[in-house]
């Protein structure tokens, strides 16, 4: 059964507000999708600036996932929370969820599962890493988790 998790209200940076404001429609959490449909929502969100909606939907794949896969999912929703903490300005969160999630990525390469293209998703981060070092809050382009 899907549910939303806390019904306070957040930003597009995943921050609370005080209740009764309006802020951004967050993705009932525990629902179970298939990769595509997961890889495809997360690129989504992501393309719309919207970094920490995607680690939530990534998150679910990564608890759903069977145990082989499990890095692979947490990884790309530490991807997403590194892009989160540079937009919210925080360098030293930024930059170790990124260099976490681009390390737990790292043995999947050779497989590219799901069609997506970690070579890719690593330059990527390593353009991202650089961004950060050099100045925050910083709004990364989104990464391209859908392999396409």
């Amino acid at each position: 059964m899907a549910t939303v998790s806390n019904t306070r209200p957040r930003d597009a940076l995943g921050r609370p507000l005080p209740y009764g404001s309006t802020g951004v429609e967050r993705a009932p959490s525990g629902v179970v999708r298939t990769p595509d449909e997961t890889l495809g929502e997360a690129q989504r969100l992501l393309d719309e600036g919207l970094p920490f909606h995607a680690h939530e939907i990534l998150e679910d794949a990564w608890k759903a996932a069977p145990p082989a896969d499990r890095e692979l999912w947490r990884g790309l929703a530490q991807l997403a929370v590194g892009s989160t903490h540079a937009a919210r300005g925080n360098q030293a969160g930024a930059l170790a969820l990124l260099r976490r999630g681009a390390d737990a990525l790292e043995p999947y390469a050779p497989a590219s599962p799901y069609g997506l293209d970690i070579a890719a998703i690593r330059a990527w981060v390593d353009d991202a890493i650089a961004q950060v070092e050099h100045s925050v809050p910083v709004v990364l382009a989104a990464p391209p988790v859908t392999g396409k």
